[in-house]
């Protein structure tokens, strides 16, 4: 079955223009003015893929990606006018999983849009049934979940996944365009800063959580997992 993607963008060159770059690679779309007919459609009839727009009418975009997240792991791409760390932040701490500003390529969200997809569908047919234990945190690959002291940290898919790979590989420091090729399924020519951002968030929940894990920047390289022992 063709993979179903969500778009909620209110300009509609823009909407119409995505749609046809993913109808012509074979994907079934369903479009939106707003948000909020997004939501209420996601919750009738939920789909693979979102692409939200911040600047809506109605609820914000960034207000659905946390009404999405409160009922769904989905991956969220968030599109925007405006390049400013608070519009960046803002969408990655809330959950969505990558980020585009306006005007941007078409042919770049496509790629992004496929390995995206590529990177669920793997997940799902390689995640285990057993459960991992670093320090203070136990993990469910078949779930989608992890503990910090027998309560759930509260994980995105991303999140979740990042953090799985980073305890699998914790004897070693991991680089920015590794996880990107393993968590996002981008190469490293793909330009995005999801790595760094999610990271930040994910240390932000261990703290909250309590635990003693931390996530260690390597300076020039990427990140490894501290605190473990």
């Amino acid at each position: 079955m063709p993979k179903l993607i969500y778009i909620a963008e209110d300009e509609k060159n823009i909407r119409h223009l995505i749609h046809t770059f993913l109808e012509k690679e074979g994907y079934t779309v369903r479009t939106f003015e707003n948000g909020d007919l997004l939501y209420d459609a996601f919750t009738s009839a939920p789909c693979d893929l979102i692409i939200l727009d911040i600047m809506m009418p109605g609820s914000s975009g960034l207000i659905i990606c946390t009404k999405l997240r409160a009922i769904s792991n989905v991956p969220i791409i968030m599109l925007t006018a405006r390049d400013t760390d608070e519009d960046y932040i803002s969408g990655i701490s809330l959950g969505s999983d990558d980020y585009f500003t306006k005007p941007f390529s078409p042919v770049k969200l496509i790629m992004r849009v496929k390995a995206m997809l590529r990177r669920v569908e793997m997940d799902t047919a390689e995640k285990p049934d057993d459960s991992l234990t670093v320090a203070d945190v136990v993990i469910y690959p078949d779930k989608l979940q992890a503990y910090c002291n027998n309560k759930d940290i509260g994980l995105t898919g991303t999140e979740f996944n990042l953090l799985l790979y980073l305890f699998e590989n914790c004897e070693k420091a991991v680089s920015r365009d590794e996880l990107l090729n393993k968590i996002w399924g981008y190469d490293s020519a793909v330009e995005t800063r999801a790595t760094d951002a999610t990271v930040k968030r994910l240390r932000k929940k261990l703290s909250d959580a309590g635990s003693q894990i931390s996530i260690d920047t390597v300076w020039g390289h990427g990140f490894r997992i501290g605190g473990a022992t």
